[in-house]
């Protein structure tokens, strides 16, 4: 076992059970005492876990990470509707990696009706919602089963996606700010979806509006790197998710809102305004008619930035 695939390990076992001693921890990843309390040292040093006498134990305020099944629960309704916009980016033929998750799964049963597609994953979640479909090809990574969201990880999965290309990969995880771009909590997650990343010639994150303004550990997908980000129509008073919005579409992000409504966000570029349609394609919402695929792009050029904020005050000084 390689040290970052151990020390995941042993922040798994803190996180689970609150405090573990070092003779546990030693069994289970089947080293030595002097490894593991080498391990929790270094751990401590980057503020992932305390040490105790003979142990380790959470740092103060640090929350577990939720498995599988509280995930599922969350933002159902969104989720549905973003994987429904999602699986409208994906043409006959395609080759794609779809990583780990919850709204990843619901893509995938999506794309199970996209003829001669090809998909490449780490989660055994995804590749079971394919499982049937006759003309789409599953490829799944090596690596370790990581039971909490029933991916595979660790250096076999990243070592089977070197020499990779596809056309796009959609990704989602735990966080997702400006400033570091996607994030999640478990290092071994994402050190498997950068590997992704790398594979692909685009990048789409699929992230829900409880997800925008979170910051988790690890960084997966820089903001730098993100093509596209397709999420749900915020509350009207999320100010955090509208903040977050504007200052992606200002670093370059395509954002493509699902549902109907459209979504106005903060800042200079884009103040007062709806996002702006780059495709008339439906997206079908669960209970209800067919709403339109919005979609804010940046409004980078400082003359495009002018003429829209003087139009939109005729448009003001009209109504």
């Amino acid at each position: 076992m390689f040290a970052a695939e151990r020390r995941q390990l042993i922040l798994e076992m803190v996180r689970a059970n609150g405090a573990v001693s070092l003779r546990e921890l030693a069994r289970v990843v089947q080293t030595s005492e002097v490894t593991v309390r080498r391990d929790v040292r270094a751990l401590e040093a980057e503020g992932l876990l305390d040490r105790r006498h003979g142990g380790a134990v959470l740092p103060g305020g640090f929350t577990r990470e939720s498995g599988f099944p509280q995930k599922s629960h969350l933002a159902t309704a969104e989720k549905t509707a973003i994987a429904d916009v999602a699986a409208s980016l994906v043409e006959e033929g395609e080759a794609v990696v779809v990583g780990a998750g919850t709204t990843t799964q619901e893509l995938a049963r999506r794309l199970a009706r996209v003829p001669g597609l090809t998909v490449v994953t780490n989660s055994l979640l995804v590749a079971q919602a394919l499982a049937h479909a006759n003309r789409v090809e599953v490829v799944m990574t090596g690596g370790t089963l990581r039971g909490s969201n029933y991916a595979l990880v660790g250096s076999g999965a990243e070592q089977s996606l070197q020499g990779l290309r596809v056309s796009r990969a959609f990704l989602s995880g735990s966080g997702l700010t400006a400033e570091r771009g996607l994030s999640t909590s478990n290092m071994l997650s994402a050190s498997v979806d950068r590997a992704l990343v790398q594979a692909a010639a685009e990048v789409v994150v699929l992230a829900d509006h409880t997800k925008l303004g979170t910051d988790t550990m690890f960084q997966t997908v820089p903001t730098d790197v993100m093509t596209r980000l397709v999420t749900d129509e915020p509350p009207p008073h999320d100010d955090r998710a509208a903040t977050e919005l504007q200052a992606l579409a200002d670093q370059g992000v395509q954002i493509t809102v699902a549902g109907g409504g459209g979504v106005s966000v903060g800042g200079d570029g884009m103040a007062g305004r709806r996002p702006r349609r780059d495709s008339p394609l439906p997206v079908q919402r669960r209970g209800g008619p067919p709403a339109q695929l919005r979609s804010a792009s940046p409004l980078s050029d400082p003359g495009e930035r002018e003429r829209a904020r003087v139009a939109d005050m005729r448009r003001r000084q009209q109504g």
